[in-house]
């Protein structure tokens, strides 16, 4: 549990040899449950209410289906199948008729499930990554922020025709948490941010053989990028009108600053002492 001692299997999936043996382990030595931190309070495992969160979401996992799936971690008492719960940050019942296991490429739909489990809800578009699920209590689990990106790049619409699919497309593939996209409230330009190059290449790919958009990209040199808050509206404002090229928006609408070098960030953090600049999106 410290991490000072790991255990080793060999052993191989293909010839399913030794992979029971580290189930087993893992079984036997994975923690239980957890309690979960929460704006409002602690949340205990063994609460008889039930409480969970969204941690991902996945689009097209059935592609002849076009269908959206949020995975939900139970944190406290039953979920049941259709059962009215709370879906905290929209404010309005909702239930579900096929919630889902997965095992592989096996879906199983379940009636009840318990604190560590994850399942699958079926989603039009009504959840976003860290929605909480209640029995009525409003509860707002932390934990699960948007870290700052380190490549970007502006994503250009090669086909005009196709503009409501790549809005779509960003939409949805953004909400999974493969990367972030931002606005560039200058001229409007949308900018992708990821950790990794091949995230770039994946986006493509799934924007046009999923929704049928086709993008190019176009580099661009930036250091970091970091959500901007205070306080003071007059600082805000200074902010904004000396820096406004290197200002943009999340696809929360929140102010996020584009800092083309550390030495940059440096200097506007110096000269603007009043503005916070967090480096990922919980603060």
């Amino acid at each position: 549990m410290s991490g000072e001692v790991s255990p080793v299997f060999f052993g191989s999936a293909v010839n399913n040899f030794g992979v029971r043996e580290l189930l087993d382990c893992f079984v036997e030595i994975a923690p239980e449950p957890l309690p979960r931190s929460t704006e409002e309070r602690i949340v205990n495992p063994e609460e008889d209410q039930f409480s969970g969160f969204v941690f991902k979401i996945h689009a097209n996992m059935d592609p002849n289906h076009r269908d959206r799936i949020a995975f939900l971690r139970i944190c406290s008492g039953k979920f049941q199948r259709n059962t009215n719960y709370l879906h905290v940050r929209q404010g309005r019942k909702m239930k579900f008729s096929n919630p889902t296991s997965f095992m592989a490429a096996k879906k199983t739909v379940i009636d009840e499930a318990y604190p560590g489990d994850v399942i699958g809800l079926y989603d039009s578009g009504n959840f976003k990554i860290g929605d909480s699920l209640t029995e009525g209590e409003a509860l707002h689990f932390k934990g699960i922020p948007s870290f700052s990106p380190e490549l970007f790049r502006f994503v250009n619409n090669t086909d005009p025709l196709k503009s409501k699919q790549l809005a779509k497309g960003l939409e949805q593939l953004m909400d999974e948490g493969v990367a972030q996209l931002f606005i560039r409230e200058l001229d409007g330009r949308r900018i992708i941010g990821t950790v990794g190059n091949l995230q770039f290449d994946v986006i493509q790919y799934r924007l046009q053989h999923e929704y049928g958009a086709s993008v190019s990209y176009e580099p661009l040199s930036i250091h970091k990028a970091c959500w901007i808050t205070t306080s003071d509206e007059a600082a805000m404002k200074e902010l904004i009108s000396r820096r406004r090229k290197d200002i943009a928006r999340d696809k929360h609408g929140q102010l996020v600053f584009l800092a083309e070098s550390a030495w940059a960030l440096k200097i506007a953090q110096e000269n603007h002492p009043k503005v916070d600049f967090h480096f990922k999106s919980e603060f």
